[in-house]
């Protein structure tokens, strides 16, 4: 980021948070997280361990997402996949499963990642607290990466 330049965290405070049942406790961790280190958020669903398709909790936070609504994203399904899969379907996303930090990060640094999925069944609440909180507070590099960055938002389905 530019010297002077205002930070992406402070333009875009709204946090885009959604689940499925299998995501769900974890996404109540993380909200806890959220709360305590005064991020502002808007919560997409599900709301409850009932069986939930991912794909429509999934959608929802994207658009939000994708529309700047919110800055980004963090969603949760069972395994991360599943919803990360939807989100990706909305153009102008880039989703992205992360089970440790570095990969958290350097999604963040190099490929201007707007949404983190976790996996429930994967992720414990303190590796996900640590998870989302390098992917908070990691910025794009731009540069290089800004050209990449570009192709993927130029490829339409």
């Amino acid at each position: 980021m530019n010297a002077g330049a205002k930070n992406e965290r402070e333009e875009n405070a709204v946090i885009a948070v959604a689940c499925d049942h299998g995501g769900y406790a974890l996404k109540l961790e993380v909200i806890k997280y959220l709360e305590k280190n005064g991020f502002s958020y808007q919560d997409f669903g599900t709301d409850s361990t009932e069986s939930a398709d991912y794909p429509i909790f999934g959608e929802k936070a994207a658009r939000a997402v994708a529309s700047g609504a919110c800055g980004r994203g963090l969603l949760f399904c069972g395994t991360g996949v599943g919803i990360s899969l939807a989100a990706n379907r909305v153009h102008g996303i880039r989703a992205v499963v992360c089970s440790e930090p570095y990969s958290a990060e350097m999604a963040r640094r190099h490929n201007n990642a707007n949404i983190l999925c976790l996996g429930g069944r994967v992720v414990g609440p303190g590796l996900a607290e640590k998870i989302v909180d390098v992917f908070l507070h990691t910025d794009f590099e731009g540069g290089r990466h800004e050209r990449r960055v570009a192709m993927l938002d130029d490829i339409k389905g």
